[in-house]
């Protein structure tokens, strides 16, 4: 046998052994494997099936490699279900270590293997994964009701003027085309709608529901944060619209988080907003969820709304989601960076956008 098939099939077996029997009371399938993958890279039976394979083996490219070497470094890859793949700058002390030991066994074989003429897999771009069925917007059943700020908390209008159209009185109107359309996109076959905060009834609040806008537009909202645990709170100050601000209270001790804004051209700028992403189970109906999406100013809400839905970073906000927090009760505060007056999607994985969580780990 030539030495080039030795070193690709040693890397193949090794490769079989950790999917088998890194952790000794688990053993992991080639699907299961494909899917956590999947989370960074679309992955395939037959993919994974081409690396284990001990006659004509493919050695993986190096970022799938280092995908393989991060899932088998720690057990909180297999914690839930489906597995998942966490990011390498959340992996503790230890489990770096043995990153690290896996690293230096695993790219010496792959090494060894392409040196003498074993080709990698090339692999074609494929479409990112469906987002049907997926993430923290996917709701097992329905209905889900958004419920939309009314601006300076206008009454639906008694108005026969067949040129006013029913969204004209809704605040954050980006943001509810924005979240309608990905909640819509994930959940096909689910009726959901979105409705004024005035408009609201019974069985609206039965429902999933999710809240735009703070406590100023949408009264929903301030009830909604009344009736659960949340330790934020949402300040305003209608003399000064800009001194408003969220608090965080612990203990006692009140911290408050305050949006920023710079002296431009003779006027105060909004440049960077806060944001605030809550969930909790539904106190009218705890077999369903209520969500908010707010911020100080629409920028905020816009924001927290794009932390789910932007194509770019909504695995990855959703994967921080998964690795932080445990079941349906969670929150965030986050600043929103606002550019030349239009806001930016937070990354979640950034230490420097992040300003409070809970509960907490």
């Amino acid at each position: 046998m030539p030495a080039a098939t030795n070193h690709g099939r040693a890397l193949a077996e090794r490769l079989r052994k950790l999917r088998k029997s890194r952790w000794p009371d688990v053993s992991i399938t080639q699907a299961e494997l494909a899917e956590a993958l999947s989370g960074r890279k679309k992955a395939s039976v037959q993919l994974i099936s081409s690396w284990e394979r001990t006659s004509d083996p493919t050695p993986p490219p190096e970022d799938r490699l280092n995908a393989i070497l991060t899932f088998f470094s720690t057990r909180r890859s297999i914690s839930t279900r489906p597995y998942r793949l966490i990011s390498e700058q959340d992996l503790t002390a230890d489990e770096a270590a043995a990153r690290a030991e896996l690293e230096a066994e695993l790219f010496s074989l792959r090494s060894a293997a392409v040196s003498n003429g074993e080709a990698p897999e090339i692999e074609v771009a494929t479409s990112p994964p469906s987002i049907v069925g997926r993430g923290p917007w996917h709701y097992k059943v329905g209905p889900v009701v958004i419920v939309c700020a009314e601006r300076g908390g206008e009454t639906p209008p008694a108005t026969n003027d067949p040129d006013r159209p029913k969204l004209s009185r809704f605040a954050d109107l980006d943001s509810l085309m924005e979240l309608h359309g990905h909640i819509r996109a994930v959940n096909p076959d689910l009726n959901v709608r979105f409705v004024g905060a005035s408009e609201m009834v019974e069985d609206d609040w039965t429902a999933h529901v999710v809240l735009l806008g703070g406590i100023d537009w949408n009264e929903a909202t301030q009830e909604a944060m009344r009736l659960t645990p949340v330790p934020v709170r949402q300040v305003s100050d209608d003399a000064d619209p800009s001194r408003g601000c969220f608090e965080v209270v612990d203990e006692g001790e009140t911290q408050p988080f305050v949006p920023e804004f710079e002296d431009r051209g003779g006027g105060r700028v909004l440049v960077q907003d806060v944001g605030h992403f809550f969930r909790a189970p539904n106190p009218m109906n705890r077999e369903r969820t209520i969500t908010v999406c707010n911020g100080m100013y629409g920028s905020g809400v816009y924001g927290a709304v794009r932390t789910l839905t932007h194509d770019v970073f909504r695995e990855k906000n959703s994967d921080y989601l998964a690795q932080r927090f445990r079941g349906d009760t969670f929150s965030l505060l986050f600043r929103v960076q606002v550019l030349n007056g239009v806001a930016t999607t937070p990354d979640w994985t950034d230490p420097e956008t992040v300003l409070h969580t809970w509960p907490e780990a």
